[in-house]
């Protein structure tokens, strides 16, 4: 199995207009001042106009993806760690911009500035900010880092930006891929253990969501005949002959290491490729580490996604929210359903009701209403783009200035109401979104479940104190309180909002910041 063609396949190289494009800070200059430029190279990157971000979002609320934009015949500097710092100035001390991911990889838009805090020099990068070259950036396209992971960018045409497992049965971490006699040294037990694996039914058995780890549509091969055959598929280059996995952190290790480590128990985990070597099947986490798939419980994630509202839309609506909610006469409620409400509410035994457009009626547990916000704040007037969410209904709307443009279920903090200083209900009041990262490891305190997850997708901090909004991958319980204090959204409502929302992140980016104006965050009751 191979996910290249999905995590790539958006890339697209075109010769680029001179364009306006939407800046997180201070545009690099073409050249330094009064300096000479180091080389041919940085000659044409200083004359070459390079744009690489679009007023147009990556992703719109449609769900539809445009190609990345990637600048043509210019000098372009790698990313070599899983954090190379953005800066606004060529300076260690200078706000931070944003980041890019090992493997990916900026356009160079002039020549390189002396700074503080570098070995090497800083280079203006587009859309805007420097980037120090040396340990972590390099200009070798072909060093081992760049060159594995250049391959594995994250994919924004599905609803999540990489496959997912979580631990279940804990065993060895490889750094490649091991020998039969290897691997029953390291995994004592082996073949009973996969024997009882094929046997046992249910989430935890071998015909468990197994079209998971292709990374796309299609019908997964069955493990058991896998195994009897010895299946094995094309590896990533990198693993061919006995070697070994990438390593990009800053702690050498033996190139022939086997086992890095072991694996802790309900870890989330990404994936960016997975593939059959002599019978079992690999994932290569996006941390440029291999897992066993058999140890893991493949992730699908939920297929929710919420309503874009065009002129077809009528207010008020709900969108029933308990998987077996009932309306008020017994019958059943369908789950996830849109239902035309006429305006009228009551009270049946205390409950607060709504009346459906067929003359039933909804209690307001078992689904939420949207309705257009009475009274339009400020931001609204002055033509913002804003986020209104209700904790009471676990519902979000989307604005352009007054305008509504698309509704969908949340799922906010399990204490309800309650004070988020003391309990893990989510934080009331209005606040502007400062820091988003295409994915991010997020701990259990964060999220609200037992356990790590590793490339928690689409978030955006727009709190001080850790309050965000994200993707869950690991439940479906969208409009019912789940998480610890954050705002919970489905995958592809992440996807879509994520892109929706600035401060932007430019093509190539993993993440971005910004002191200046971020979209407008209104919780309330």
């Amino acid at each position: 199995m191979n996910l290249r063609s999905f995590s790539t396949g958006h890339v697209a190289l075109l010769a680029l207009l001179a364009v306006g494009c939407e800046s997180l800070g201070e545009q690099a200059p073409a050249l330094a001042r009064g300096e000479k430029l180091s080389s041919p190279e940085a000659a044409n990157a200083a004359s070459v106009p390079v744009v690489e971000s679009s007023e147009v979002p990556l992703v719109d609320l449609h769900g539809q993806t445009r190609d990345w934009i990637t600048a043509a015949g210019v000098k372009r500097l790698y990313a070599r760690s899983n954090r190379v710092w953005i800066r606004k100035k060529p300076s260690r001390g200078s706000n931070k911009l944003g980041y890019l991911r090992a493997g990916a990889s900026a356009a160079i838009t002039g020549a390189p500035q002396l700074g503080d805090g570098c070995r090497g020099d800083w280079y203006p990068i587009a859309p805007s900010g420097f980037v120090c070259e040396g340990r972590s950036a390099t200009f070798d396209a072909t060093d081992p880092v760049v060159a594995a992971m250049s391959e594995y960018a994250p994919d924004h045409t599905r609803r999540l930006p990489y496959v997912y497992g979580t631990v279940r049965k804990p065993g060895p971490v490889y750094g490649r891929l091991p020998t039969p006699e290897e691997m029953r040294t390291s995994e004592v037990g082996i073949d009973r253990r996969m024997d009882l694996w094929f046997e046992i039914g249910g989430e935890i058995g071998s015909t468990f969501a197994q079209h998971v780890w292709l990374g796309a549509d299609g019908e997964a091969p069955d493990p058991k005949i896998a195994w009897a055959e010895q299946r094995t598929e094309p590896l990533p280059s990198f693993l061919r002959a006995g070697g070994a996995v990438p390593n990009f952190r800053r702690k050498p290790r033996d190139k022939n290491q086997l086992v890095l480590r072991r694996m802790r128990p309900k870890v989330g985990h990404s994936f960016v490729e997975t593939f059959f070597w002599r019978g079992r099947r690999y994932g290569l986490s996006a941390e440029m580490e291999l897992l066993p798939t058999d140890r893991l419980r493949p992730i699908q994630g939920s297929s929710f996604s919420g309503l874009e509202i065009d002129e077809s839309v009528r207010f008020p609506f709900a969108m029933v929210r308990q998987i077996r909610g009932k309306y008020h006469d017994g019958s059943r409620a369908l789950y996830r359903g849109v239902l035309q409400l006429t305006g009228k509410k009551r009270f049946y035994s205390k409950v607060l009701h709504y009346e459906t457009t067929d003359g039933k009626w909804v209690s307001d547990r078992v689904a939420s209403k949207f309705d257009i916000a009475k009274k339009m704040p400020g931001w609204a007037l002055r033509g913002e783009r804003w986020i209104d969410i209700s904790i009471s209904r676990q519902a979000l709307i989307l604005y352009e200035g007054e305008t509504p443009v698309y509704a969908t279920l949340v799922s906010t903090g399990e204490a309800g109401l309650g004070d988020a200083s003391s309990t893990t209900a989510t934080k009331r009041g209005i606040f502007r979104i400062h820091t988003k990262h295409v994915s991010t490891t997020m701990s259990s305190s964060e999220v609200g479940e037992a356990f790590e997850l590793r490339d928690v997708p689409y978030v955006q901090y727009f709190d001080k104190q850790g309050y965000a909004i994200h993707g869950a991958y690991w439940h479906d319980r969208f409009g019912m309180p789940k998480s610890h204090g954050c705002i919970n959204l489905a995958p592809e409502d992440a996807r879509r909002v994520f892109h929706w929302t600035s401060p932007q992140v430019p093509d190539h980016w993993h993440g971005a910041l910004s002191a200046l104006k971020g979209t407008v965050v209104f919780i309330h009751p």
